[in-house]
């Protein structure tokens, strides 16, 4: 299976960059790559995980109704996308369950910042997606954790994917910079060895980011963003059904493997 994620949030990184955008306009910024994302995910007739922060659901109930209607899958990003207490793990599924009707197995913690497990299995979780197994400078240093799945206090964790060896890290700034043909050459060699792929990315990246007035985002995070990151997850999407794989909702591959 290849799983795509989507993190549905608070468009707050242009704060991290020193600037200051509205609430409004975050969730607009969002929720206009979040319909992009659906529209694409729909001609291709494929279903996939949207991990949602409570406040960006609280204020746009509709997308979420949306999204559960297409036959995806809701689970949680936490409470709100710059703030976290360990009562948001709770209180975050409980609020998407009664916007989506249905039950949130998933959890994804923002930034994929450290986040316990023990709290995480109190408040419900089937599977926690929250790793990346790799080291990312200023972020965080995975390098020892597992590159594929396992059990941590009884909840399945999903990293995301890496390449065997080096762990290059397959995640979105990946699909942005490196050669269509190296993100499919590096896949291939994943999913050989692990045998599926857990991917990442964010609505906003399908927007037109390169406003730097307006964003202040550096050039490595707006390159081919918008319509030319929906050609490239268009193109990653054909070229994945024409190899024969299964593309699929995180809780798919997550019951396989707790009913193995």
């Amino acid at each position: 299976m290849i799983l795509l994620g989507f993190d549905i949030e608070e468009f707050d990184l242009p704060m991290e960059h020193g600037k200051t955008l509205s609430i409004a306009d975050q969730l607009t910024i969002s929720t206009k790559g979040t319909l992009s994302i659906l529209a694409m995910l729909k001609a291709a007739n494929i279903k996939a995980t949207f991990y949602c922060t409570a406040k960006y659901a609280i204020c746009q109930p509709h997308i979420i109704k949306k999204i559960v209607s297409e036959g995806h899958e809701i689970a949680s990003h936490g409470y709100y996308h710059s703030h976290f207490i360990p009562e948001h793990l709770a209180q975050s599924k409980k609020i998407l369950e009664n916007l989506s009707g249905n039950n949130v197995f998933g959890y994804r913690m923002a930034r994929m910042m450290p986040v316990d497990e023990s709290e995480i299995k109190r408040a419900g979780y089937l599977y926690n997606s929250s790793i990346n197994p790799t080291w990312l400078p200023g972020r965080y240093n995975n390098w020892r954790k597992s590159r594929i799945w396992f059990f941590d206090r009884s909840v399945l964790q999903l990293p995301v994917s890496v390449s065997p060896l080096i762990r290059f890290p397959l995640f979105w700034l990946s699909f942005h910079h490196l050669p269509m043909f190296v993100i499919k050459w590096l896949s291939i060699l994943t999913y050989r060895k692990d045998g599926y792929l857990n991917l990442y990315f964010h609505p906003w990246e399908f927007e037109d980011l390169n406003y730097p007035e307006k964003y202040g985002l550096p050039s490595y995070i707006v390159k081919n963003s918008g319509e030319k990151f929906i050609k490239r997850i268009t193109n990653y999407i054909e070229w994945g059904k024409s190899k024969g794989y299964n593309f699929a909702k995180s809780i798919d591959f997550a019951q396989s493997v707790i009913s193995d």
